[in-house]
């Protein structure tokens, strides 16, 4: 398990970086130059572009299931499950917890093999235009990919 803390000392964090949890679970660990730890993803959609190192990232999926602690979620993305620790620190993340419910999530990686683990930052429901944001969901991905430096 990586042993990044969101609220450590080193507060520059890069903004999140919208993936999916197949690129997780493909990852790899790293240090950054200021020794963070972080994973190194392939970039969606970029065939021989360098990767991207990621800590903090966004990710959507649909709730599968509150596990027994209630602080812990079981979520599924197009490309497989993962899982989000740590909801109940999240302002306003109580109403995205009922199985069904299409959902972003923020959050530092804490783990990304055998599946992606992370703690929560930020959750908002999306499930009222559900079907557009999962149609939707692979293409901003890519696209932000592409541009990030």
């Amino acid at each position: 398990m990586m042993g990044a803390s969101f609220l450590s000392a080193d507060r520059a964090r890069s903004p999140p970086v919208k993936v999916l949890s197949s690129q997780l679970r493909e990852a790899s660990e790293s240090q950054s130059s200021g020794g963070k730890a972080e994973v190194v993803i392939r970039r969606l959609g970029a065939s021989g572009r360098r990767s991207l190192q990621v800590s903090v990232v966004w990710m959507q999926g649909t709730v599968l299931e509150l596990q027994a602690d209630n602080n812990t979620l079981l979520m599924l993305d197009e490309t497989g499950n993962f899982t989000v620790n740590g909801i109940n620190s999240v302002p306003k993340g109580k109403p995205c917890l009922s199985p069904g419910k299409y959902v972003m999530v923020m959050g530092v990686i804490q783990s990304h093999s055998p599946e992606p683990v992370l703690r929560a930052v930020k959750m908002a429901d999306l499930s009222a235009n559900a079907a557009i944001h999962r149609r939707n969901w692979i293409y901003e991905v890519e696209d932000l990919q592409r541009v990030l430096p």
